[in-house]
């Protein structure tokens, strides 16, 4: 029994491996078995073209986002991966001391400020632009006073 212990042990790795091929090989051949045949007429357009469900098309895949979802996913990341950063520090942080103390409210400081500019350039703006009228010098009347008047005939 130690032997066959020893074995599952140290070849655990190659016993998954085993396993998962035994099982995906069983996989497909049942669905091959299993699975409709359909030839000839049957098969129908749909089968034909090369969307991998079989369904028909509706439109393009070519699908424009507007920029701000592209930004969102950058700024997502940049802000993420920051986080990360100070998940890892706090987790050292009374070992590291005051210097790494500083160094990290020194990068809290430049995240606000990025954050900062950010909102100020309106990259954070995700609603319609509401659109600034054109202040309007106010008209007026001409000086007729000025303005020589021909006599009049009566």
């Amino acid at each position: 029994m130690s032997v066959i212990i020893d074995f599952i042990t140290t070849h655990i790795l190659a016993i998954y491996i085993a396993f998962t091929a035994i099982f995906l090989t069983i996989v497909v051949a049942l669905s091959s078995v299993l699975g409709p045949r359909r030839v000839g007429r049957a098969m129908g357009a749909s089968m034909n073209l090369p969307c991998e469900s079989g369904m028909l098309q509706t439109g393009t895949a070519r699908l424009r986002l507007p920029v701000q979802y592209y930004l969102l996913a950058m700024f997502f990341v940049i802000f993420d991966v920051e986080g990360v950063f100070l998940y890892a520090w706090a987790d050292v942080a009374v070992q590291a001391g005051w210097a790494a103390y500083i160094t990290v409210v020194t990068f809290v400081v430049f995240l606000f400020v990025a954050l900062a500019y950010l909102w100020r350039c309106g990259a954070l703006d995700w609603g319609p632009k509401q659109r600034r009228p054109h202040p309007v010098a106010p008209v007026q009347a001409p000086d007729l006073s000025l303005v020589p008047s021909a006599p009049r005939e009566v």
